[in-house]
């Protein structure tokens, strides 16, 4: 089981939202080969909200996950820094985010934390910083 963090977190009805969110775009995942609905919500740093889902393609490598989703939906409404990302998977313990979608996280969000829900007891929180050691991102760019 995933342990909690002595970190700081968001407010309590802030996580709430997020958790709603992301459990509602679990609902509408396209994923009719793993079968294994996941969803996201991104808080950007102006509080605002977005959501995505994973959407699978027969082309696997096509598909793109919640996380990315979420981000992009965000990026594309203007909105570039990410503040925390909430993750939900209908399973008995959480699943954190892939490695392509921790690289895009880093991308919007080298500071954000990071909060991994399901629907059994155990969560996981954590930050980009720790789920990404020595990330490569934009300072290696510059």
């Amino acid at each position: 089981m995933p342990k909690k963090s002595n970190r700081k977190t968001i407010s309590k009805v802030l996580f709430a939202k997020l958790r709603t969110a992301a459990t509602q775009a679990a609902r509408r995942a396209y994923c009719p080969y793993s079968h294994f609905p996941v969803g996201a919500a991104i808080l950007t740093a102006d509080g605002k909200i977005y959501s995505g889902c994973n959407v699978e393609n027969a082309s696997y490598g096509l598909t793109i996950c919640a996380e990315r989703n979420a981000i992009f939906q965000a990026v594309a409404a203007g909105s570039k820094q990410i503040a925390a990302v909430m993750v939900y998977t209908p399973t008995a313990v959480p699943s954190a985010p892939c490695g392509a979608c921790r690289q895009v996280i880093n991308e919007f969000g080298a500071g954000a934390e990071i909060y991994c829900v399901c629907d059994g007891e155990g969560e996981l929180r954590t930050s980009t910083k720790e789920l990404l050691k020595h990330a490569f991102g934009p300072q290696n760019l510059a």
